[in-house]
């Protein structure tokens, strides 16, 4: 890969599993660059090994930012992300090295490409309030005051899905306004579309399924067990997003004894699977200017992508 490169930054998103902190690695290894993390669930401290994060050698090798500096106990947003983000982007220019942010949150990236509504801070004791009802009443009489506050966001939400139905009701509630409403206002994005190369990995579904089952068993097999016994210990709210993390929640099961390990870690992967999936389809619908490439191509990609980027300087 070419040795000289511009201000643009480099994009590399992909499903679990598909290789994206190697490749980040090498590019960032030969085009001097610095690793910016872009996967919401690799935010946290707590999860270094759940989360498959890249590990204190490969840290070492190259300037890693935004990797695991938030606790657990934190409800760390796409907003804050992007703050953090801004810092990190701003760094890497300042030193010189090429931006290469790093995930599979499609959120994260299309706030980074296309800006973020702004929502102001929710009350600590209005979203504790919200959460206790979520418990005390469940998710359908939840659902049922939202529909009355704010019918508009209440018909473009599933009915069993908790932590969306809950943010839109604490929003209306705190601001007087629909979660929709505020997303029509926000942030510029901190990368235009001329200012980044973006390229998504897309391996093939049963190649992919295998790595991440083997992933997930060598996850297991490198302490993943213990760690989230540790996380389990500090009794977080279980809507926590670190506590909804993939494993964390069928491992926690598995720690009360309502589960078998096998069981536990049967769910795990399959879980696992299902969010990759998940993010083939927010990618082909959301993010259309990422190129799709094989994992295998990815190299060559990335070389072309960097080299030609040097000779727009």
């Amino acid at each position: 890969m070419s040795e000289g490169h511009s201000s643009k930054a480099v994009l590399i998103a992909g499903p679990t599993a598909s290789g994206k902190s190697a490749l980040a690695l090498e590019l960032a290894l030969s085009a001097s660059g610095t690793v910016i993390n872009a996967d919401s669930m690799q935010v946290y401290r707590d999860l270094r090994i759940i989360t498959a994060r890249p590990t204190h050698g490969d840290e070492a090798r190259a300037p890693h930012r935004l990797y695991g500096h938030v606790d657990a106990a934190v409800n760390f947003s796409a907003g804050a992300w992007v703050a953090d983000a801004a810092k990190a982007l701003e760094e890497a220019r300042a030193e010189g090295r090429l931006p290469i942010f790093i995930g599979g949150t499609g959120l994260y990236f299309k706030a980074l490409t296309a800006g973020l509504s702004v929502v102001p801070p929710i009350p600590a004791d209005l979203r504790e309030d919200v959460r206790a009802r979520l418990e005390r009443n469940g998710v359908e009489a939840l659902h049922a005051e939202l529909a009355a506050r704010d019918p508009r966001a209440a018909g473009r939400l599933n009915l069993r899905d908790r932590t969306r139905i809950a943010r839109a009701l604490e929003v209306v509630e705190a601001t007087g306004r629909s979660l929709l409403d505020w997303h029509q206002e926000g942030q510029p994005p901190l990368l235009p579309r001329d200012s980044f190369r973006a390229v998504f990995l897309a391996p093939g579904r049963d190649d992919l399924y295998a790595r991440i089952d083997a992933r997930f068993d060598a996850m297991l097999g490198g302490g993943a067990l213990r760690e989230v016994e540790r996380l389990a210990a500090r009794g977080l709210d279980p809507l926590l997003p670190a506590m909804k993390a993939h494993g964390v929640p069928a491992l926690i099961r598995h720690l009360r004894g309502e589960l078998s390990l096998d069981e536990a870690a049967t769910i795990g992967r399959a879980d696992t699977r299902h969010y990759a999936k998940r993010q083939f389809t927010w990618f082909r619908h959301q993010l259309p200017e990422f190129e799709w490439v094989k994992p295998e191509e990815a190299r060559g990609w990335l070389a072309a992508s960097v080299s030609a980027a040097g000779d727009e300087r």
